[in-house]
């Protein structure tokens, strides 16, 4: 290996890791011919005692859900049976083993992971993926997903791409650039291959031109003849070493008979290698085997067994010079050479590529492709298949409704520009209301997911409109969608609540109500009559949904009906632990962010710090693997609440920015609370009145309404000494907890009131908001309510109570791991001439990494390795891996003594 000694030494450490019991990932990048493919050959020989799976991806495949994966998972199969059901079942459908409903695309990743994962367990393993960017979307997202995830599993997965720049894919994994030879060692590999004497100064031309190149190096020679190669003679100088290398290849085809090129059409068209198939296609189109004698005699390729090319570069050097004629013959031959029956989606896709003009028979074909694609999970296939299909088909209404469905399979898997050019094609024919409806709804799907700003509220409500004469229940679920969208918007959507909420009180209300129906119904006459009017049905609402079934369809809705929960003040709808179950199981990535985001910030509430934290790990996990922008509020709130300064500022910065982005308003509502309590906690009043103020102001939308902030904004304008502030601030407040009538509201309020109160009625104040507090699980405002109390009392010079109240408040905050607030309440009791308790925190095992502490959770509460590897995304191997660290570093030798430990967040 010509100047590749830090390259291999790279890969040698990388394999020792493997043999130590770890696992290792690695993306090698390099232009065409730098020779990626001769560093991973050359490793390979090195791993005799590993197993080992190469798997080259094919331009010609890209559009083949699953196709790449497949290849590396087959050799492991009997291993399905091992896995947890859940991801058995998603591989299973993914590579057409059973049918069921479309698997989530990370449940496949996990699985990828387990599988993998359970097949090093007899002996390490080695995968390769050559030519990655040519493997279809769906498998290289698994691949790369397992390849983040591993930690002690005795792989090594090494992938090679052309360019790496910029390749979202490979966030993540280290990279490896490999460049040109150096001058000498490029000379020394030059020699190897001339055939015979060359003159210095041609050689060190063609070493200047090929860059160093291995694959330019190796194949200039065979394109001079001995009189150039001895002195130059016959062609200009920059003529010695082709523009690209791809251009030695055409030379090399130009010479061949034309049944031989035409065979290496049909060869580079069919992406497998079979030979049987390749010469089965070869037969229609009337190709004997002599054709096969000149086409090898050149070096370009090997028929045998399987149909080999010299170089990927041969491969699509033939397709690419071909002429299209020559191309559409190749894939219509091996169309008709295809089994329908074993391989239904390949045949379609190679009778796609053999017609110009409209063909509904094809279209047809590549539409039912697209259904057992998707019903596969792969999205971005079923996609290819429609749109294709889309370009096939001669009627207009037909190509609408294929456009559509295209568009709809594109959003879906997150190709929103393909998607709205698609729609563009459905727009050119003739539309009926229905069709209309449709496109506005996905377009105004579209925008809403790509951006939350004010162009997805009226589109969503225009359809909605449409939809009311069409399909009454779907136009209803549409003006929620309305709804939601100008509710989480920035404030120029906001403004155009109150016309969604008006033509939603108007539409067609179904005669048995569901808790979707009443969710709209009191969303709508909140935006209508105002907060109090609608208290009531939206209390109905919170009701049903305890009673409604969760679902995968019924789930978005459930996240809302949270948020509405913590805007009535309602703690016991509160809780969304079986939204979350369900999240979990059903792999729902789309939604388990939210879910633990919504569950982390009902922790906090609560007082359950520990439990957030935990959560907040498995969250970091899930962004991991999940690579989606997510603002950090349940992260900020947790922080804030913890007095952690320096964290909370940071992810308050980056919060106010990902909220103006995405145009959420309620995202500045919320980092504006955080940012008041911590201010608060700290004491720094000035900054916490201006950050309240600021939230204060903005829409009472109810995404997260202000009324939280509001409290906070009391606060800190006494203590300012702006009473008029604080005093509108209460009114404001109180409107909310007076037409609630909750023991959280009613708890919050007399503490506002007892903040602004003579001294006279205070004390009944706080003593009623620490009743009510006392009512609910909402423990961090109980304890904020026993340390103003007992300021009031220090005050008001009534020590020995005041000594009662504060070390209470240092106790509950000290439990909750609140520790600013808990610094505030013991310098207080100092004040007021007490001694500060001691050991009244939890004890946290510092020496734990975060990982280990989360594992370490899940166990103490009960959890098997098998549970905890599929909600941290990672195999059973390194939970167990993790779980050996534990035990070492806390001295323990069993679960159960893990369960009776200490920890931060367990049960």
């Amino acid at each position: 290996m010509h100047d590749r000694r830090e390259e291999n030494r790279l890969l040698s450490s990388l394999l020792d890791a493997v043999r130590a019991g770890r696992s290792r990932s690695l993306v090698v990048c390099g232009e065409p011919g730098v020779g990626k493919t001769a560093l991973l050959d050359h490793f390979v020989q090195q791993v005799s005692d590993c197993q080992v799976t190469w798997v080259s991806g094919l331009e010609a495949e890209q559009e083949l859900a699953f196709a790449g994966l497949h290849q590396i998972c087959r050799p492991f199969l009997n291993g399905l049976e091992v896995l947890p059901e859940p991801q058995r079942n998603a591989l299973s459908t993914a590579f057409g083993l059973r049918s069921g409903p479309p698997p989530d695309p990370f449940l496949i990743g996990l699985g990828t992971l387990s599988l993998l994962a359970e097949a090093a367990t007899r002996q390490p393993l080695v995968c390769i993926v050559d030519d990655a960017q040519w493997f279809d979307t769906s498998s290289l997202q698994a691949l790369t997903f397992a390849a983040r995830r591993m930690v002690a599993e005795r792989i090594a997965m090494v992938f090679a791409a052309r360019d790496c720049d910029g390749a979202k894919d490979f966030a993540g994994i280290p990279q490896l650039a490999l460049g040109g030879l150096d001058d000498d060692d490029a000379r020394e590999l030059l020699r190897t291959v001339l055939p015979g004497p060359a003159d210095q100064r041609v050689l060190d031309q063609i070493v200047a031109e090929s860059r160093g190149i291995p694959l330019a190096l190796i194949e200039a020679p065979r394109t001079l003849d001995p009189a150039q190669l001895a002195g130059g003679f016959g062609l200009p100088g920059s003529q010695l070493v082709p523009r690209s290398v791809e251009e030695t290849y055409i030379r090399a085809l130009d010479e061949l008979p034309a049944d031989s090129r035409r065979l290496l059409v049909i060869a580079a068209a069919e992406p497998l290698g079979d030979a049987l198939l390749t010469w089965r296609a070869a037969e229609t189109l009337g190709i004997g085997l002599p054709a096969a004698g000149p086409a090898e005699a050149s070096g370009l390729v090997r028929i045998g067994t399987r149909v080999r090319f010299r170089h990927p570069l041969v491969r699509s050097a033939v397709y690419r010079s071909a002429a299209p004629e020559e191309v559409r013959q190749a894939h219509a031959a091996l169309a008709a050479a295809t089994d329908p029956g074993a391989d239904p989606e390949r045949r379609a896709w190679h009778r796609s590529q053999s017609v110009i003009g409209p063909d509904e028979d094809v279209a047809a074909e590549l539409e039912e492709s697209a259904a057992r694609a998707q019903s596969r999970g792969g999205l971005i296939a079923a996609a290819a298949f429609l749109s294709r299909a889309v370009e096939l088909t001669g009627g207009t209404s037909r190509r609408t409704r294929r456009a559509i469905a295209a568009a709809g399979a594109f959003h879906q898997a997150g190709r929103s520009e393909n998607a709205l050019r698609l729609l563009l094609v459905a727009e050119t024919g003739r539309l009926d209301d229905r069709t209309r409806a449709e496109i506005d709804l996905l377009r105004a799907q579209i925008a809403f997911t790509a951006n939350r700003g004010v162009e997805a509220p009226p589109l969503l409500l225009r359809a909605a409109r449409q939809l009311e004469t069409i399909d009454p229940a779907r136009a209803r679920e549409t003006y929620l969608d309305a709804l939601f969208a100008a509710m989480f918007a920035d404030d120029g959507a906001a403004k155009s609540l109150a016309e969604v909420a008006e033509a939603a009180r108007n539409a067609v209300r179904p005669t048995a109500a569901g808790a979707m129906d009443l969710l709209l119904d009191g969303l709508a006459v909140r935006f209508t009559d105002g907060y109090a009017a609608a208290v009531p049905l939206l209390t109905e609402a919170l009701a049903a949904f305890q009673d409604v079934t969760l679902t995968a369809e019924s789930m978005r809705w459930f996240w809302l009906a949270h948020i509405v929960a913590g805007n009535l003040w309602n703690e016991q709808t509160l809780d969304n632990q079986r939204h979350l179950d369900l999240a979990r199981a059903l792999g729902a990535m789309a939604t388990l962010p939210l879910a633990l985001s919504v569950r982390m910030g009902a922790h906090v509430l609560t007082g359950e710090l520990d439990r957030a934290a935990g959560l907040q790990t498995e969250l970091d996990a899930v962004n991991e693997v999940t690579r989606l922008p997510m603002a950090p509020y349940g992260a900020l709130l947790l922080a804030a609440w913890q007095g952690h300064e320096q964290r909370a500022r940071a992810l308050i910065v980056r919060a106010v920015s990902e909220a103006h982005r995405r145009g959420e308003s309620f995202g500045l509502i919320l980092t504006g609370t955080a940012a008041a309590v911590l201010n608060n906690s700290l004491g720094q009043y000035q900054e916490a009145y201006e950050e309240a103020t600021k939230a204060a102001q903005r829409p009472p939308v109810m995404g997260v309404e202000p009324w939280a902030v509001l409290a906070e904004l009391a606060e800190a304008a006494v203590r300012l000494g702006r009473r008029a502030g604080a005093e509108a601030a209460c009114e404001r407040l109180a409107e909310t907890t007076q037409a609630t009538r909750t023991a959280w509201g009613l708890g919050i309020e007399a503490r506002c009131r007892a903040l602004l109160a003579a001294d006279d009625d205070a004390e009944a104040q706080y003593r009623t908001a620490i009743e009510h507090l006392s009512q609910t699980r909402i423990r961090g405002e109980l304890a904020r309510s026993h340390l103003l109390f007992g300021e009031w009392l220090r005050r008001a010079n009534r020590v020995s109570e005041a000594r009662e109240q504060l070390r209470t408040a240092y106790e509950q905050f000290s439990r909750m791991g609140m520790q600013a607030f808990a610094e505030r309440s013991a310098g207080e009791l100092r004040a007021a001439g007490g001694p500060v308790p001691t050991g009244t925190g939890t004890p946290t095992p510092d020496l734990l990494t975060a990982q280990e502490a989360q594992v370490a959770r899940l166990v103490a509460d009960g959890l098997s390795n098998a549970e905890i590897a599929a909600r941290l995304f990672l195999s059973p191997r390194t939970v167990e891996w993790h779980l050996g660290k534990v035990f070492a570093k806390l001295q323990l030798t069993s679960r159960r003594q893990l369960r009776h430990e200490q920890l931060p967040g367990s049960s």
